[in-house]
Order: C-alpha cells, then sequence, then structure tokens
C-alpha cells in the first residue's frame, strides 16, 4: 500500500494523470472520427503520440535513477540519451497540422479539433519531461547550468524537427544509419547560407518549445509561490 502511495505521489509530481487525460482525449477524439467516417484517416496520430511518450517515459526513469543514490545515476546515461534523441517528436506533432484539409464526410472543425488535441498532447509531454530533465540537471550542475541544458536541448529538438519533418529521418535511424544521418546533418549546418530552411525551420521551433516551457515553468512557480502563502 505504501509503495502505491508513493507511486502515485511520484506520478502526480510528474503531472501524469493530466498528461495521460490529455492523450485519452485526442484518441477518443480519433475514435469518433472513425466512427464517423469508417476510415483510418489520421491514424499515424497514434503512432507519432506513443513517440512522444519515450522522452517523458526515459526523463521519469532518470529521475528515479537520480534519487535512487550515487552509485544508481552512472545509470542514467542510457535513458538521458535516449530522452535526448526522442525528445524531437513531441514538438514535432505540431507540423502535422500541415495535413489540415476538408475531408468530408468529416467537417474541417473536427479535424482541426482533432490535430491540435494531439499536437497540444505531445507537446505538454515533452515540455514535462523536459523540466523533469532540467530538475536533474539543475541539481547535479547547478541553476546556470540547467538553463543552458534548456536552451541547447530545444535547439537541438528544432533541429530535430527539421530533419523530421524535411529529410524523413527518424529518431532510431540514429542507430540503423549514423553514417548518413551525421553526413546530412553536418553538411547542412557548416553552410547556413545555403541552407536557411534548416535555420530557420530550428529555430522557429525551438522558439516555440522554448516559450511552451517557459510559459509552464513560469506558471507553476507562481502556483508554488501562492501556496506558500
Amino acid at each position: 500500500m505504501n509503495r502505491l502511495r508513493r507511486l502515485h505521489r511520484f506520478l502526480v509530481a510528474q503531472s501524469f494523470y493530466p498528461l495521460a487525460l490529455s492523450s485519452l482525449l485526442a484518441v477518443a477524439i480519433f475514435a469518433g472520427r472513425v466512427y464517423l467516417s469508417h476510415r483510418g484517416t489520421f491514424a499515424f496520430l497514434i503512432w507519432n503520440l506513443f513517440l512522444a511518450w519515450i522522452p517523458y517515459a526515459c526523463a521519469l526513469a532518470v529521475v528515479v535513477l537520480y534519487r535512487g543514490g550515487a552509485w544508481r545515476r552512472v545509470l542514467m546515461l542510457a535513458p538521458a540519451a535516449l530522452w535526448l534523441l526522442f525528445l524531437p517528436n513531441a514538438p514535432y506533432m505540431v507540423t502535422d497540422l500541415l495535413h489540415l484539409a476538408e475531408r468530408p464526410p468529416v467537417p474541417l472543425w473536427y479535424d482541426t479539433g482533432l490535430l491540435v488535441a494531439f499536437a497540444w498532447s505531445a507537446m505538454a509531454l515533452g515540455v514535462v519531461s523536459l523540466s523533469a530533465m532540467q530538475s536533474v540537471v539543475r541539481r547535479m550542475g547547478g541553476r546556470l547550468v540547467s538553463w543552458l541544458f534548456v536552451f541547447s536541448a530545444a535547439g537541438l529538438s528544432g533541429l530535430g524537427i527539421y530533419l523530421g519533418r524535411f529529410q524523413n529521418w527518424n529518431s532510431w535511424d540514429v542507430f540503423t544509419h549514423p553514417r548518413y544521418v551525421l553526413s546530412d546533418t553536418l553538411s547542412r549546418l557548416i553552410h547556413p547560407l545555403s541552407n536557411a530552411q534548416t535555420y530557420g525551420v530550428m529555430l522557429m521551433f525551438a522558439a516555440l518549445l522554448l516559450v511552451f516551457y517557459l510559459t509552464f515553468a513560469w506558471s507553476g512557480q507562481r502556483v508554488s509561490m501562492e501556496h506558500e502563502r
């Protein structure tokens, strides 16, 4: 019973329940669309949302290992690396709004809500996972290092979104085709004038993630301050 209570408190602290509710709402809206159209259009959103849960799960693993003591902290590297690798999959779902179009018999407003629900859920997963990772980095390296970590993670996420949306690379391609992914990435980064789109997409989505994150962090700070009064 005590273990269940500790697990519950841990999940509450990591915003698991609202994240799960948000994802369930998105899936329910998708199920409603399947019922209305008798087609599996937008089924890829389910897979993309699953990928957005991976960095969240990895961040929780890092937090658990960090709290487990010094001997377990050496094991944090693996889930931390996976977190960074899969983090772009969360804000990436914002780009799925590109698929918005009239698809009778489902009205446009329904598909708008569908895409927004999935994008919101995925972005929230990314932000909460980034917050969990920053808390660990702050305890290990201090406040300044933790914010440098946040800005770096946002920038790399922006780059990952570009590679995924425009170059069709997947997170696991780092393992299956590491040389080609590295070559493609470096060739674009070292020639900024010839790859304006790369930098434009990277900076735009890094900024979106940062603003979303800062809003989340500021709101959480304000709530905690109100509770302390």
